[in-house]
């Protein structure tokens, strides 16, 4: 049940991340009082996120889930959210698709005369690749500090390690946004068959890069302001630490090399670990087996698109008990 007829919305956010910024703006804009609890944000996946969000994905070239539907909320939200913080956040682009081999050309071919991938892939194939249109980038690191500085300012949020489960003896609703490191905890419950990958990104100093193009043979490069871009990000199942390597490195700097064709420097390095579970799908709502506790979770590489949805979702179930989607349910996988 939501919150309806309780007089004070008392609900802490654990973990301040993408899906816990989103849904702390989206209680914010809604009048829902909340408080965030944040131990910082050095191994944060969300740190480590290129923010990229694309219409045509993977060596199938598969239309991103209810990317129709999604792209235009996610818009809206990142540049309601980046006025009132008084930054854009939000820039359009394009991704330039390389075939990577002989498989990624058979399957443009199998698709080009369907029209399935349309809006966002239209034009005809060239001899290297084709175009996705409509596709995105969002400044998470941007976005999060900012956002952390609006709530520090206000005082909603508390520097400190928060156990959700426990926090629940004191709020009305805890809702768990601490990605893998939450599904983890030996406190969490277990209430979904969590995968998990670690992905790493380097920063690059390169000049004359267009910046309205994101690069997209296997890895992909995107520009990040005047003189850099990033590339990423490699895919490790199973590894859960969030330490950057030198393996890691030494691919990504053979994949920048192969799609750029020309010198570059590497400034940075960062790694992440994503969540997943075994439909793909994120996770989110209340948790039934504990009174009180919710989750956001399992947005692997497209939480910038979904965690506008789903911060909206909690926000409607708080404030009237509206229904979530029942396909992304956590208690989906009860039993």
């Amino acid at each position: 049940m939501g919150l309806a007829g309780v007089k004070r919305a008392d609900v802490l956010i654990v973990g301040q991340g993408l899906a816990g910024t989103l849904l702390a703006w989206e209680l914010e804009r809604a009048g829902i009082d909340f408080a965030i609890a944040d131990q910082g944000q050095a191994n944060a996946a969300s740190l480590a996120a290129a923010g990229i969000i694309n219409p045509v994905t993977g060596r199938r070239l598969v239309k991103t889930w209810r990317i129709e539907t999604l792209l235009p909320r996610a818009r809206l939200t990142y540049q309601q959210f980046g006025d009132a913080l008084g930054l854009p956040v939000w820039r359009e682009l394009r991704v330039r698709r390389l075939f990577a081999d002989e498989g990624e050309r058979a399957a443009w071919a199998r698709k080009r005369g369907t029209g399935e991938l349309a809006p966002f892939v239209t034009a005809a194939a060239d001899e290297q690749g084709f175009w996705i249109e409509q596709a995105a980038r969002v400044d998470l690191g941007a976005l999060l500090g900012a956002a952390r500085k609006r709530w520090m300012a206000q005082g909603r949020l508390q520097e400190r390690r928060a156990e959700p489960a426990l926090e629940t003896l004191h709020h009305a609703w805890v809702i768990d946004c601490t990605g893998h490191q939450g599904v983890r905890s030996a406190g969490a419950p277990r209430v979904a068959p969590w995968e998990f990958s670690k992905g790493e990104v380097l920063q690059l100093q390169l000049d004359d890069l267009d910046p309205g193009v994101v690069l997209n043979r296997r890895h992909w490069v995107m520009p990040a302001g005047a003189g850099a871009a990033w590339v990423g990000a490699t895919h490790e199942p199973g590894v859960t630490d969030a330490t950057p390597t030198e393996s890691g490195r030494n691919v990504l700097e053979r994949s920048a090399a192969e799609i750029l064709g020309r010198p570059f420097r590497v400034t940075g390095h960062r790694a992440g670990v994503r969540v997943t579970v075994v439909d793909k799908l994120p996770v989110s709502g209340p948790i039934g087996t504990v009174p009180g506790l919710g989750v956001i979770n399992a947005l692997g590489g497209k939480g910038a698109l979904w965690a506008p949805l789903l911060a909206a979702e909690w926000a409607t179930f708080i404030r009237a008990g509206a229904a979530m989607d029942p396909l992304l349910d956590v208690n989906r996988f009860a039993g």
